[in-house]
C-alpha cells in the first residue's frame, strides 16, 4: 500500500498553498502485480507455487496472438492446469499449519515462469519457451518472428524477482524453504510434449537431483497413494527453483506434483468433479503433504 502524504505540521491552524503554486499531487499508486504472495503460518517452510492455473491474458496481449477467439478459448483447454489454485486453496484450509501460496494470475499464454527465458530452455524446439509461438498442437499462436522480449521483461523477470523473495522470506523466518509445485496434464499426450512416450500414472512426481530429498518424495508418494498409483518423472520431469538458489542452497527444497486431469475434472477444459477421487480428496492428500514437509527437514 502507497504511503500516505502527511501535511506539514501548522500550529496556526489551516493553511492553504501560496498563490499560484500547485498543491503537491500524491504519489502514483504501484501496478497491481498479476500475482498473489498470500501468506500462511509464520513458522512454515511450505510454499504451494501454482503457476499454470489461470486463463486471463490481458488485451494487449492478445493482440499479439493470432488465434481466434474459439481456437485461443481451445488452446486455454488444453494448456491450462484448471483448478489446481482451487486444489492449493483446498489443502490449505485442511492444514494444521498453513502453508504459504504463491499464485500466477494470468495465462502461460502470457508468459511460462517456469521455462528459462534464454536458449537454455529446451522447449524452445516446439516454440514454447518463456513467450509460447506454437500451440499444444504445434499450430501458430504468434508468429515465428514475434518479439518475445518486452513480455520478458513486463512479467517475467517481475514474477522470477517476487518467488526467489518469498524463498527467502521463509529461509529468514525458518530457515528453511520447501516449494511444491501443483500441476496437473492431460490423460492423453498432445503434440507438444517432447518427453510424453512413458507412463502417465494418476500422480507424476518431478524431482531435482540437488533440491529434492528422498524423504520429501516419500512423504509425496504415502501422501497421493491413495489416487491410484505415482510415478517419478514421467510423463514430466523437474521441479521449479528459483535461480538465485538453485544447485546453490540446499535449504531449498523443491517437488512437483502433476495430476492426471481425468482424476478431478472432464478434460480438456471443464469443471471438476463430479466423479473419481475429486478435488476435495487432492487437497486433503496436499495438506498431508505439506503438513509433513513443515514439520521435518
Amino acid at each position: 500500500m502507497p504511503d500516505t502524504p502527511v501535511p506539514a505540521k501548522n500550529d496556526g491552524g489551516s493553511r492553504s498553498p501560496l498563490p499560484g503554486r500547485a498543491a503537491p499531487a500524491p504519489a502514483p499508486a504501484p501496478a497491481p502485480q498479476p500475482f498473489q504472495y498470500l501468506p500462511g503460518s509464520p513458522d512454515s517452510p511450505v510454499i504451494l507455487h501454482v503457476p499454470h492455473s489461470s486463463r486471463t491474458i490481458p488485451e494487449d496481449v492478445r493482440r499479439g496472438i493470432t488465434l481466434d477467439d474459439a481456437a485461443l478459448e481451445a488452446e486455454l483447454d488444453h494448456i491450462t492446469d484448471a483448478h489446481t489454485a482451487e486444489i492449493a486453496a483446498a489443502a490449505v484450509s485442511r492444514c494444521d499449519t498453513a502453508p504459504w501460496r504463491f499464485v500466477n494470475g494470468l495465462s502461460r499464454l502470457v508468459v511460462d515462469p517456469e521455462r528459462f527465458p534464454d536458449e537454455r530452455e529446451e522447449m524452445l524446439s516446439v516454440g514454447m519457451g518463456a513467450v509460447y509461438t506454437r500451440t499444444t498442437h504445434r499450430e501458430e499462436l504468434r508468429p515465428a518472428s514475434y518479439e518475445g522480449q518486452p513480455l520478458v521483461e513486463r512479467y517475467f523477470h517481475p514474477y522470477a524477482a517476487a518467488m526467489t523473495e518469498a524463498v527467502a522470506d521463509r529461509l529468514a523466518a525458518v530457515g528453511r524453504a520447501v516449494i511444491v509445485d501443483v500441476h496437473s496434464y492431460p490423460t492423453e499426450r498432445l503434440p507438444y510434449e517432447l518427453h510424453g512416450e512413458g507412463p502417465r500414472p494418476p500422480i507424476c512426481l518431478g524431482r531435482d537431483a540437488f533440491h529434492t530429498p528422498d524423504a520429501l518424495l516419500s512423504r509425496a508418494e504415502e501422501a497421493f497413494a491413495r489416487f491410484g498409483g505415482t510415478g517419478i518423472d514421467s510423463p514430466f520431469a523437474g521441479t521449479y527453483v528459483p535461480l538465485r538458489y538453485y544447485e546453490q542452497d540446499a535449504r531449498v527444497t523443491a517437488l512437483m506434483i502433476e495430476i492426471r486431469r481425468d482424476v478431478y475434472m472432464t478434460e480438456p477444459g471443464g469443471p471438476y468433479g463430479p466423479y473419481g477421487p475429486g478435488l476435495d480428496a487432492l487437497g486433503e492428500a496436499l495438506a498431508e503433504l505439506a503438513d509433513a514437509a513443515g514439520r521435518t527437514a
